[in-house]
């Protein structure tokens, strides 16, 4: 049934709330239209990011349903449904916002009605009706929203981790790997606390950062395992209840099958619905990754500090005009929106700790904070790595000459001297060059506590570079 309300054509569904005005255009329904009058909250800016993941679900589900009585048709046109779902052909069907129940029911019943009443559509029949397609007896069934929402959460997170976020960190990493190096014969002056220290190359240095990101990868990896255990099967408090045995475990394979991920069934679904500790390690990798990324970031802008009054050691590419006042200012800008990203996760990961720690008795009801928050930290990392590796790390040049200034510079190769003449006496000499403005050759000739042949043999740098 169609009716004028105002310039937009309406259509009336209903639910067990009664009926409700529906744009005609819309594949949604009647819980879909409820939810957009209740939770007007963020509407432009946090649109529930699980969508395609969500479709998976429900077609993978669809599809397990069909050997167990679900009529053929059916079943084979909500599949379809879902292809296009998840080809992004219908997004303006999902208007809905994290900021919603606490289970993600409002999403999933966006996602039955659209599938129900696209379905529908291609069997010929009239959308809204329910026949012969319906959104909870046939595109929801053996299913509850407290399943299926968070086996959407799990199956978002690992595409967007297998798909996007840990190829983009693995081209950080080899963007790094390959100044390290490249850069692996330069020797400059290291430092501790920001003072002079001893000294290591520049691909020493890259190095680290290398197996910062070695590091970060594989705790992301071992923090997925558990990510692919799905609550799917669980159904309202994790019994099972009106699906059949074996329904968790023939989804989760169909799951497997659609996206080549290694999905299986969680063992326990009491706990997968009333817990989110997967997601809340896999935050915790996110934000490590981030501690790794704000070092890295901070490293390059101090090293790269100048161009003439500052460290120097690092040329780093010019992208853009840094000043509107001062003429020729260029600012290291990719450095500061890596380490603006690394504090957005950072912030994120509160939010999904404190989100985790809120599961009351049989069910978690924070789902669409967790992952909302733990999908955008994946996005910015894997978006501010690519960006990083490709505007900043690739361009990135030493400036050998700088290196070699301040390396001759350094009071701290006196160290070299420890074995020789003891600590209390190499001391001296860097104290007395120090107050003295002298080279350290000088103020160990100067003290006469060595001759310059000895102080030419045993001060040089490019020895100090590891155990003698």
């Amino acid at each position: 049934m169609s009716v004028r309300a105002g310039a937009a054509d309406t259509r009336i569904e209903r639910d067990t709330f009664g009926e409700i005005a529906v744009p005609s255009w819309a594949y949604y329904g009647a819980q879909t239209a409820r939810s957009l009058i209740n939770f007007n909250i963020g509407r432009d800016a946090d649109r529930m990011p699980v969508i395609r993941g969500l479709a998976y679900v429900k077609k993978a589900a669809a599809t397990v349903n069909g050997q167990h009585g679900l009529d053929p048709a059916v079943q084979s046109a909500i599949c379809s449904a879902a292809d296009e779902v998840i080809s992004g052909q219908l997004d303006r069907h999902f208007p809905l916002v994290v900021w919603q129940t606490g289970s993600g029911t409002q999403t999933n019943m966006n996602m039955n009605e659209v599938l129900s009443n696209r379905a529908i559509e291609l069997l010929g029949g009239q959308i809204g009706s329910k026949t012969p397609v319906h959104p909870n007896d046939h595109v929801n069934m053996g299913q509850s929203s407290n399943d299926v929402f968070p086996t959407a959460m799990h199956v978002s997170v690992a595409m967007e981790a297998a798909g996007r976020l840990l190829p983009s960190l693995k081209r950080l990493r080899d963007a790094l790997a390959a100044k390290a190096d490249e850069f692996q014969g330069v020797v400059k002056l290291g430092r501790t606390h920001l003072q002079d220290a001893t000294p290591l190359t520049v691909g020493q240095e890259f190095g680290a950062f290398v197996h910062q990101l070695d590091c970060d990868l594989r705790r992301i990896d071992a923090s997925l395992v558990d990510v692919h255990q799905l609550a799917i099967g669980g159904t309202a408090v994790g019994t099972g209840l009106n699906s059949w045995p074996g329904f968790g475990e023939d989804v989760a394979a169909a799951l497997a099958r659609l996206t080549g991920l290694p999905f299986r069934s969680a063992p326990n679904k009491f706990e997968a619905l009333a817990s989110h500790d997967a997601l809340v390690e896999l935050s915790g990798s996110l934000n490590t990754t981030a501690c790794s990324l704000t070092k890295l970031a901070n490293d390059f802008r101090l090293l790269g500090s100048g161009p003439r009054c500052g460290l120097g050691e690092l040329t780093l590419p010019e992208n853009e005009p840094g000043s509107s006042i001062m003429p020729g200012k260029v600012n290291p800008t990719q450095c500061e929106a890596l380490s603006m990203v690394a504090c957005q996760v950072m912030g994120n990961h509160v939010a999904v700790t404190i989100g985790g720690s809120q599961g009351h008795l049989q069910l978690n009801v924070y789902k669409p904070l967790i992952v909302r928050n733990v999908l955008h930290s994946m996005t910015l990392l894997a978006d501010a790595s690519v960006s990083f590796a490709d505007r900043c790390v690739s361009g990135t040049q030493v400036n050998a000459d700088r290196v070699a200034e301040l390396m001759s510079q350094s009071l701290m190769l006196v160290t070299a001297l420890n074995p020789h003449i003891g600590y209390d006496k190499a001391a001296a000499i860097a104290k007395h060059a120090h107050a003295n403005g002298l080279s350290l050759r000088q103020a160990a000739l100067d003290l006469g506590l060595l001759s310059g042949d000895d102080f030419d043999r045993w001060v040089r740098p490019e020895n100090m570079l590891g155990p003698a």
